[in-house]
């Protein structure tokens, strides 16, 4: 189906991912006030980011791609910075260059023809070989997130509710999946 519908849903898409990286990040600004910074002000930066990157609608320009590409490169260089504590950060540092490679390839002119703020949609932006790395990337850790996090749930006793640590993960989980949807659309 083409026309009014495939555009609706597409934009209804587009905003549930901006939603589920809004509410995303903010969790992870909350825990980040809790526990003075550490990594959960990078993950609600990326969160933020993220949902910003992936508002439907043209805000007023090409200001997005090379700010959003600026803040991202802050991240990664934030990111290589926390490696020196050991390589579980290396999540972060892949996720602010996947952030930094999807803004230069909607700063190329591909968004501003498909209308979006952020990525291109289905114009074929960036390297193809980088973006089914980047999915194949993506599509593990999302797996591998959500096995953990059904893990974790059957063994809880007696449907207890979730705790912080289930949250983190679930939070992880939702911008995996948001990062790994903003790619398809490239």
């Amino acid at each position: 189906m083409h026309g009014p519908a495939t555009s609706l849903s597409t934009a209804v898409s587009a905003w549930l991912l901006v939603l589920l990286c809004a509410v995303s990040g903010a969790y992870c600004l909350r825990r980040a006030g809790r526990a003075g910074g550490g990594p959960a002000a990078g993950e609600a930066a990326m969160g933020f980011g993220m949902a910003l990157m992936a508002v439907p609608l043209r805000l007023g320009g090409d200001w997005q791609a090379p700010v959003l590409g600026a803040v991202f490169c802050g991240a990664a260089l934030h990111a290589v910075w926390l490696l020196r504590d050991g390589p579980h950060h290396a999540h972060h540092l892949v996720g602010s260059l996947t952030m930094v490679y999807m803004a230069l390839a909607a700063g190329t002119g591909a968004g501003a023809a498909a209308g979006s703020a952020g990525h291109a949609h289905g114009q074929g932006a960036g390297l193809p070989l980088l973006t089914g790395l980047l999915l194949l990337y993506y599509a593990g850790y999302v797996v591998l997130g959500g096995a953990r996090l059904v893990t974790v749930g059957a063994a809880r006793a007696g449907g207890a509710p979730a705790g912080p640590a289930e949250v983190i993960r679930a939070c992880r989980l939702a911008m995996g999946m948001g990062m790994l949807a903003m790619l398809l659309t490239m």
